[in-house]
């Protein structure tokens, strides 16, 4: 062979593009080689690595001193569902619904290190299925989701004896019981657990603060929020307030235990939250094909205090969740059933959710009580399928309810379809 010549075989293939090492002389010394790798074209990526590799991040930069981070974000989800019950007169009823379950814009601002601003916002109203009047869908700026501000105190001092040591101050979820704790691009039934959804509070995002701290397996949250539940924006602290505590243990990464505690002021008035107190113990068992969810709730309704809280409304209410998923098709296919319990002291004690046996019905003579009672069963079966993980899904669900109402049973089988997606 020559200096500075191709074999035969070598240029042939480099010829056809294939990507291997090919073999070149160099400077005429048959002891002397090196390997020249061919350009490689680049890879088109997927929809889904697309979405995985943060589209919405418009501009990061640890060498800014002033602004570290800004990033956008939203998601979209909608479901459709067919009922078909009977009502507390024995009477017949059958239900389309159709709805735009959330609509958000969400953006994030890391700044001067150690601080952290996020809001989002609702970009939809879809009150079609509601039992109050206006009956309608509207788009465009509704509420406000999040607004908060935090400060990151590990960051800020590099603490030594503490993983993580957070303030966070603004309009914010209350999360109590585990559904609660997951967000809604990640649940896995098409809605949350009627009893998990109550004692997240009537007023879904009060106003107040929380403090963080973690070490190790452990995490301990603290919280003060504002009993003002009529606010747009940040809310006053004029009509009372009501305290939370969250105890997160993670022994290992297969099983979780949290243990909520919310309660009112005894001075105040239950308007933010509804009920005086709850608890709620859950555990969570995540392995590699199965896992199982176990939530414990027991609360107290409270008093009447100035006409809010009726006397069949009143007493101690309790119930359970239990929730076991199974992967069909790892990544793909999950299959999960739901089982929730609820029961109360008082006839009105416990109430369903508000999709969709308690909604708005066709024919008008319908009487579900409401969705008030003293005992519920409510079983939940579905398949999700994941197209690019959580933030692409598709969820399907059956589900049987059953309400011992004041005046009558209640029950109703539901028909669900679901798109959930973010990015």
């Amino acid at each position: 062979m020559k200096a500075g010549r191709m074999s035969m075989p070598s240029f042939a293939l480099a010829a056809v593009g294939v990507a291997w090492p090919v073999v070149v002389a160099g400077d005429g010394n048959m002891g002397s080689k090196e390997v020249v790798e061919p350009l490689e074209e680049p890879k088109s990526r997927s929809i889904c690595e697309w979405i995985e590799d943060s589209p919405g991040l418009l501009y990061e930069s640890d060498d800014n001193p002033y602004i570290q981070s800004w990033e956008i974000g939203g998601r979209f989800q909608y479901q459709a569902a067919y009922l078909a019950g009977k009502d507390v007169n024995g009477r017949h009823f059958h239900d389309t619904y159709d709805e735009f379950r959330r609509v958000r814009l969400d953006t994030e601002l890391q700044f001067l290190r150690f601080l952290k601003a996020e809001l989002s916002v609702n970009l939809v109203d879809d009150r079609r299925f509601r039992d109050s009047y206006p009956f309608d869908l509207s788009w465009g700026y509704d509420t406000i989701d999040q607004l908060t501000m935090e400060i990151d105190f590990d960051e800020a001092f590099d603490l030594k004896f503490l993983d993580k040591l957070e303030f966070t101050y603004g309009k914010m979820k209350v999360a109590v019981g585990e559904e609660a704790h997951q967000s809604s691009r990640e649940i896995i039934t098409i809605e949350r657990s009627a009893i998990i959804d109550r004692i997240g509070g009537e007023e879904g995002r009060p106003t107040g603060g929380m403090l963080s701290l973690g070490r190790g397996d452990w995490e301990l949250s603290l919280g003060v929020f504002s009993g003002d539940a009529n606010t747009e924006y940040l809310g006053s602290w004029n009509d009372g307030q009501f305290y939370y505590a969250s105890l997160e243990w993670e022994p290992t990464k297969r099983w979780r235990f949290v243990f909520d505690q919310i309660m009112n002021d005894p001075d105040g008035i239950d308007l933010a939250l509804g009920y005086a107190w709850a608890s709620s113990l859950a555990g969570v068992y995540t392995g590699d094909r199965w896992g199982i969810l176990v939530n414990g709730v027991y609360g107290d309704n409270g008093g009447v205090q100035e006409g809010h809280v009726r006397q069949r409304r009143q007493g101690d209410f309790w119930g359970c969740v239990v929730m076991p998923w199974y992967w069909l098709l790892e990544d793909k296919l999950q299959f999960v059933v739901s089982y929730e319990y609820q029961a109360s002291e008082e006839l009105e004690g416990i109430r369903l959710d508000s999709r969709y046996v308690r909604a708005r019905h066709q024919d008008v003579l319908v009487d579900v009580g409401r969705g008030r009672g003293d005992l519920s069963h409510k079983i939940y079966a579905g398949l999700n399928y994941y197209i690019c993980g959580h933030r692409s899904k598709i969820m399907g669900g059956v589900s049987h309810t059953e309400l011992r109402a004041r005046r009558g049973d209640v029950s109703a089988m539901s028909y669900l379809i679901a798109y959930r997606g973010y990015f």
